[in-house]
């Protein structure tokens, strides 16, 4: 009785498979309409990623430079567009997938006659190079933000004037060294600066002897040798005091910190105009 309940499913008419066929190519012919490029040739596509770029238009790019990955993988036209799509991720300020793009091209590539270039890439993406917008507004330079990613560019940049020392982007990669070392100099005093102005002597001397021996020969120091010298006073240090002043004056002789202190115009110490 149980059974003879049961429905019973039958073969659906051969009109409705032919109609499911119908619909399903429809579909997959609507989803090839909706990419214009495939009839396009690898070149095309390029020429026209880069044209996107150019204009702006960073999220049609990177589409673009992802298609002709896919449809010129092997070739040296496929490394070149990980390179671009990097660079419209890095344009667009979109860091962490322009990191992830270099990465995964020199895991991929490690052989390219283009790793120079990924490098300097992978630094100036964590390079903060808007200093004379945001410094002219807030006075607030590279050593006043996060040092991580500052840490991570030096680091770059170094390992591209090391393995690539004749590379055409070494010049520019030094300078941009030298401005991290300074950074991260003058960071270190603004928190020596921090810890002085609270009372807290001995941390402000530990931070300004940071500035002074990690990072030998930068405009930071000046300040730096001023807050040993003051947090040595204020401990009654003298002996050390007159020894730290000393240091200043040979090597800063026409310090602004020995005749107005603090209150002198320091000025962001990159700023070169």
């Amino acid at each position: 009785m149980f059974l003879s309940r049961l429905s019973v499913v039958t073969p659906a008419p051969r009109w409705w498979a032919a109609v499911s066929l119908a619909v399903l190519l429809s579909a997959c012919a609507s989803k090839s309409s909706e990419d214009p490029t495939v009839n396009w040739s690898p070149n095309r596509i390029y020429a026209e990623a880069i044209d996107e770029r150019n204009s702006g238009n960073f999220e049609r790019a990177i589409t673009l430079f992802e298609r002709l990955e896919g449809r010129a993988a092997g070739t040296p036209l496929a490394q070149q567009a990980q390179l671009e799509k990097a660079y419209a991720h890095y344009k667009a300020g979109e860091q962490a997938q322009a990191i992830a793009t270099l990465d995964r091209f020199m895991r991929l590539h490690p052989a390219s006659p283009a790793l120079d270039y990924a490098l300097y890439l992978k630094g100036l993406v964590n390079f903060n190079d808007n200093l004379g917008l945001f410094g002219f507004i807030s006075r607030q330079d590279l050593s006043e933000r996060d040092q991580k990613a500052a840490k991570v560019s030096f680091e770059a940049f170094r390992e591209l004037v090391e393995r690539f020392p004749d590379s055409r982007y070494a010049p520019d990669a030094r300078l941009r060294m030298t401005y991290i070392v300074n950074s991260l100099a003058q960071s270190e005093v603004h928190v020596a600066r921090y810890y002085f102005n609270r009372g807290a002597y001995v941390a402000a001397l530990n931070r300004a002897q940071t500035a002074v021996t990690d990072y030998q020969g930068v405009p930071a120091a000046e300040e730096a040798l001023y807050i040993m010298l003051r947090s040595y006073e204020a401990l009654g240090m003298t002996d050390l005091a007159a020894d730290t002043r000393r240091i200043l004056e040979t090597n800063f002789p026409d310090s602004g910190f020995l005749t107005r202190g603090f209150q002198r115009d320091r000025g962001p110490w990159w700023k070169l105009w």
